[in-house]
């Protein structure tokens, strides 16, 4: 019978020949987690604000509503505390569909930045890895090549 080759043998005898420094990728661990906490921030500050808007809309909205909900002597009476709360609440909206505007805008920009900051760290840990990496495996080729 045939015996089958031990390949974990093989695969670790190959890798450590090939050296690898697993700094370069603690650092590329890290600033992938710098953005992560940074993005959960902006998101976060987004929601909280958000939930403020809502709040105060909420509350606005219910406070008019008391007005509507009182005994009327008169029928016409309804019908114009009615019309005064919808027109009171198209001007409500407007303003707080602006501030959810802002909020969103707020978020997209600080978004953006943090994108492109990352990029530039991240191709930056990228190439200094890929130099690393270069220079390791050349040194580690040119060994087995003088032990041959």
């Amino acid at each position: 019978m045939t015996k089958n080759p031990d390949l974990t043998e093989m695969f670790k005898d190959v890798m450590g020949k090939f050296p690898v420094d697993m700094s370069s990728f603690e650092d590329v661990v890290k600033t992938a987690t710098s953005l992560n906490e940074k993005l959960s921030h902006v998101a976060i500050d987004a929601a909280e604000k958000s939930t403020e808007i809502s709040s105060k809309w909420t509350q606005e909205t219910l406070s008019k509503l008391g007005h509507v909900s009182t005994s009327k002597a008169d029928a016409s009476d309804y019908t114009k505390a009615i019309t005064d709360f919808a027109s009171s609440c198209a001007e409500v909206t407007t303003e707080h569909m602006t501030a959810f505007v802002e909020v969103a805008k707020k978020a997209q920009m600080e978004t953006v930045e943090l994108m492109m900051a990352a990029g530039k760290d991240i191709t930056e840990d990228a190439s200094t890895v890929v130099k690393k990496a270069t220079g390791d495996i050349t040194t580690a080729a040119k060994k087995v090549s003088v032990t041959k």
